[in-house]
């Protein structure tokens, strides 16, 4: 008997102690629902602030005006413009009398010319400071060049002291091996009219005579039969 008092002792006493962790459960569940309440009701009020605080600026500001467009010109204006601003500069220029103008560029010229004998003193006293440095060239003695002979017969001897020789050239061709002839004719000189038509000559090579001369004779091979 003594046992099952104990019993219900102690199942009332688990009973109430559950009851009593259920309603702090509660209580601190309000608590927190209270509290989210307050920190929601609290957000809310700052944002309607910060919305009145913007309209209040946005009322405030002036509608800010909008930029004027750039006007591009055509190429036809851009000239106009251009020809209108030269106008504008000729226009101030001319209110200085010619005689102004003109004392304006003789200065202008004796300026220049001053800097320019000043360079050109420099530049002989430098030359001349320099001379002991620099080796003469020694003289170089005149080398006769190689001129080119060639073996013709002569085609004309109308012109006065002058021959027209007919060269005639035969080369193999570098591929097919096949003779191939030609030929050029030259003027050459004849002091002495010595060659006539259908001799074989010989010719060398010489400064310009002429317009068309730049070969000269050197000797008859063979005269004509």
């Amino acid at each position: 008997m003594a046992e099952e008092v104990e019993n219900t002792e102690l199942e009332e006493t688990a009973v109430a102690d559950a009851s009593a962790e259920a309603a702090a459960s509660d209580a601190s569940a309000h608590a927190s629902t209270q509290a989210a309440a307050d920190d929601a009701g609290a957000d809310s009020e700052a944002e309607e602030e910060v919305e009145a605080v913007e309209v209040a600026a946005v009322v405030a500001e002036p509608e800010a005006e909008p930029a004027a467009p750039v006007k591009q010109l055509t190429p036809k204006e851009r000239k106009v413009a251009i020809k209108t601003k030269k106008a504008a500069k000729v226009g101030q220029r001319a209110e200085v009398s010619p005689e102004d103008r003109q004392a304006e560029r003789d200065a202008a010229r004796a300026k220049k010319a001053a800097a320019r004998r000043l360079e050109r003193a420099q530049a002989r006293e430098k030359y001349k400071a320099g001379a002991h440095e620099r080796n003469a060239t020694p003289p170089r003695e005149h080398e006769t060049g190689l001129q080119k002979t060639r073996q013709g017969i002569v085609v004309s001897d109308k012109a006065d002291k002058t021959i027209t020789v007919r060269i005639d050239v035969a080369r193999r061709h570098r591929r097919y091996s096949k003779i191939v002839r030609s030929s050029s004719t030259v003027h050459a000189h004849d002091e002495t009219n010595d060659a006539n038509i259908g001799d074989t000559v010989v010719v060398r090579e010489a400064r310009p005579l002429s317009r068309l001369k730049r070969w000269r004779l050197v000797q008859v091979v063979e005269r004509a039969k």
